[in-house]
């Protein structure tokens, strides 16, 4: 029998047991009345989840962190003068419906009780998607989500700012209630410790012309990032699962986009929820989201009932 080698891979690969034991004395700083507001539509993210997964993470962010702050002082120090705080920024990029929203919440409430870094802002990419006028001017309203449907050189001029050490950077949001951006309203960030930013595409390269001979890609600015993912055949039940429940709940609501949903039937929910996923969001996964998963520095890998059952860490 020949011994092959195992093949060599960029990331260490960790099983549920192994990582939780890297949680060492991290002491639990949530309950359940805050993980129940934490939670996104029909996630199951459990207190025991918090302890296995999300405190190892946090005390590594924590360390990453901590080496940061010390590396910027040192520089203070080096330039004989005080610089702009500039913060640690995470992003966390993955599929629709794959619960990353969920994770960035879980990852915001954990960091900000952490001693040496108590203000963490988090900001989602979906506030700088076009607006609806601007979509549907270009044709692009069938494919909200994808790369060409956001202002990328905003997002990058947001994320610059801020990492320049900008005393008060602006971010638009985004009303899932209205689908589109609320003009008169915007999420202002003061000079954050950490600044999660969440999306779709956050990991993915280019912006403007294909012959720009510095391209600039938001995740330039990014300390470190994560990718939350999960079998295709999984993240697209769970869609489905999501778009039942909000047919139920939100959908209802006369002033929602989607207000038209509410009135089908079980059998006709879930086969307009299919059609969406094969045509929108099943495609952007595959085209644009998927190719960026090697990216990141760290993948959480979830199984079939929403838990992360394996932890992958770029080597350094």
């Amino acid at each position: 029998m020949i011994n092959r080698p195992m093949p060599l891979s960029p990331f260490i690969q960790f099983g549920r047991d192994e990582w939780s034991r890297l949680r060492d004395s991290t002491p639990l700083t949530l309950g359940e009345d805050d993980l129940t507001r934490l939670r996104g539509i029909n996630e199951r993210v459990s207190i025991r989840e918090v302890e296995e997964i999300y405190l190892p993470l946090s005390r590594l962010l924590n360390l990453y962190v901590d080496a940061t702050q010390k590396l910027h002082k040192a520089t203070e120090t080096f330039l004989g003068n005080s610089t702009a705080k500039v913060p640690y920024v995470v992003g966390i990029a993955g599929s629709v419906a794959v619960g990353k929203s969920t994770t960035a919440r879980i990852l915001q409430a954990l960091l900000a009780r952490w001693p040496n870094h108590p203000k963490v802002d988090l900001i989602t990419t979906d506030g700088f998607l076009y607006p609806n006028r601007i979509l549907e001017a270009r044709g692009l309203m069938k494919r909200k989500g994808f790369p060409e449907s956001y202002d990328r050189r905003r997002l990058v001029q947001f994320v610059s700012d801020v990492k320049s050490g900008e005393p008060a950077a602006f971010a638009p949001i985004y009303s899932h209630l209205a689908y589109d951006i609320l003009s008169d309203q915007m999420h202002e960030v003061r000079q954050p410790d950490i600044m999660i930013i969440e999306g779709l595409n956050v990991l993915q390269t280019g912006i403007g012309s294909a012959d720009q001979d510095s391209p600039v890609f938001v995740s330039d600015y990014f300390d470190f990032s994560i990718y939350v993912d999960a079998e295709e055949q999984n993240v697209r039940e769970w869609y489905v699962e999501r778009f039942l429940t909000l047919r139920r709940t939100a959908f209802r609501d006369p002033l929602s986009f989607f207000h038209r949903y509410s009135a089908l039937s079980d059998d006709e929910a879930r086969e307009t929820a299919l059609k969406i996923w094969s045509e929108i969001n099943g495609l952007n996964l595959r085209e644009n989201i998927l190719p960026t998963r090697t990216r990141a520095r760290l993948i959480l890998e979830k199984g079939p009932d929403h838990s992360i059952q394996q932890v992958k860490l770029r080597k350094l």
